[in-house]
């Protein structure tokens, strides 16, 4: 799975694009968001825009998004 696609979460759209292993770009509503990376079943990280190195807090949003792509795997 490769292919981009689109989340719809609590009325926002997240639009999802794959980069590599478990890494992801997420676009809100049209505009760059964040990119993030799958931790754990239950726990992704932001990484950081400038480093692209993880962020280890606990962003609920990002936790969303992760569980959301989950499902469309799924």
């Amino acid at each position: 799975m490769n292919e981009p696609f689109d989340l719809e979460i609590g009325g926002i759209t997240y639009s999802v694009f794959p980069e590599g292993e478990d890494i992801y770009t997420i676009f809100k509503e049209g505009v760059e968001h964040v990119q993030i990376q799958k931790d754990t079943e239950a726990h992704w990280l932001k990484l950081d825009p400038q480093t692209e190195m993880p962020l280890f807090d606990n962003d609920e949003e990002v936790n969303m998004i992760g569980r959301g792509i989950e499902a469309y795997k799924a």
